[in-house]
């Protein structure tokens, strides 16, 4: 019943928020170009939803082309980090540099780099640049996180340093690693929209082309139909990397003390 409710309330919220939104609209006599109803959006995403599923698997792909080269990269580097705590404290400030600043700053940088005939690449660049930090901060943090007295224990027993990375540092670092993919999965997405709004071309042909050309050409609900079905394309890829950490980082973690 509780679980029932907390699905139930959100719902609801959104329901007289949507119905608020079409009486001011419908009584005030808003111009559909400025704010189109919540109407007139269902019908643009009724009209446009082959369009606009084809453009939203053409944003999740090149998000997740970027996540992947974030997550081999971050990993890496961070077993690379871990192996000496001077190595660590040389990479992070580059990390943290990188974090911190601003993507949209950098996206026509990584269009210009990529090629202006080829989008697609800034895109998963973009979307690997601000995907690497959480998950190397994550991994550098779990690495860390592994029982000092098992540690003591494995050299006590002669393991060896990749008998000690799989067997202990891994499972360790297993809720670390699923909170950093989860965070960096989002900000996946959220780069490859910024690469795809930089870049002005119809090229890559995902979401953020379809809100800029709806935009430009004032057909405001179909722009507002492009941001529901980025939206959802964000939960859904959240409920994901949730569904993957409960199912699999799950049974593979091990005790954090």
């Amino acid at each position: 019943m509780r679980r029932l409710g907390d699905i139930l309330a959100p719902l609801v919220l959104v329901a007289v928020l949507l119905a608020i939104w079409e009486a001011a609209c419908r009584l005030m006599e808003v111009p559909v170009y400025r704010l189109p109803p919540p109407s007139a959006v269902a019908m643009a995403l009724a009209g446009n939803w082959a369009l606009l599923l084809e453009s939203a698997w053409n944003t999740l792909r090149m998000a997740l082309w970027g996540l992947l080269f974030a997550s081999v990269s971050a990993m890496a580097v961070a077993l690379v980090a871990s192996l000496h705590l001077l190595l660590e404290k040389a990479v992070r400030p580059i990390a943290i540099a990188l974090q911190v600043t601003p993507v949209v700053a950098i996206a026509p940088l990584v269009s210009i780099w990529a090629g202006l005939d080829h989008p697609e690449r800034a895109v998963v660049g973009l979307s690997a640049v601000v995907a690497f930090f959480p998950i190397l901060s994550g991994a550098l943090a779990g690495f860390k996180a592994a029982d000092p007295d098992l540690r003591r224990l494995f050299r006590l027993y002669g393991a060896g340093r990749v008998q000690t990375l799989m067997r202990l540092e891994l499972p360790s670092a297993a809720p670390f690693l699923a909170e950093g993919h989860k965070v960096a999965a989002g900000l996946a997405v959220v780069g490859a929209v910024v690469a795809e709004l930089a870049a002005g071309s119809g090229g890559s042909q995902g979401l953020a082309w379809r809100i800029l050309e709806s935009a430009n050409r004032l057909r405001t609900a179909e722009t507002f139909a492009a941001l529901v079905v980025l939206t959802l394309l964000g939960l859904l890829v959240y409920a994901a990397m949730t569904l993957v950490e409960r199912r699999v980082v799950g049974r593979w973690r091990a005790p954090v003390r």
